[in-house]
């Protein structure tokens, strides 16, 4: 038996629509990696972005367990002297809802132009609409 190679030019593009209301956020950034990466195809291949796109709606809705609230801080680097910048999940998400997601989802991926490519086909948006209607996306039941 041959193994089968899928080439980038193979692959099928198919858009999937994902409700992360009362889903709890890191169980939702695995599952939304699997499908980018195409783990749950049997066309899987490591080097190739074989998966779906995502679109991910109601994110405001988004659960998390335990005192993440307040004790979850989110630190970046303003790559000055003493310039490490912390911010707390409560305030994050009153400024920017999509970020805890990205970046859960980000640091799944690989550190590589394939994590790029794959992050570039995840949409997350606030509310119940999206401007993807016409990509005709399915919707899934995680």
């Amino acid at each position: 038996m041959k193994s089968i190679y899928i080439k980038k030019e193979e692959v099928q593009d198919k858009w999937v629509v994902i409700d992360a209301k009362d889903k709890v956020l890191g169980r939702l950034a695995s599952e939304v990696v699997k499908i980018l990466r195409g783990k749950n195809k049997a066309t899987y291949s490591p080097d190739v972005p074989v998966g779906d796109g995502v679109i991910v709606i109601n994110i405001d809705k988004v659960a998390i367990t335990g005192k993440k609230s307040t004790n979850k801080v989110y630190y970046h680097h303003t790559l000055y002297p003493g310039g490490v910048k912390s911010i707390t999940y409560d305030k994050v998400i009153q400024k920017k809802p999509d970020f805890p997601l990205k970046k859960a989802v980000k640091g799944m991926l690989p550190k590589n132009r394939l994590g790029r490519a794959l992050m570039s086909r995840l949409k997350i948006y606030v509310g119940e609409d999206h401007p993807h209607k016409a990509q005709k996306p399915e919707q899934i039941k995680i």
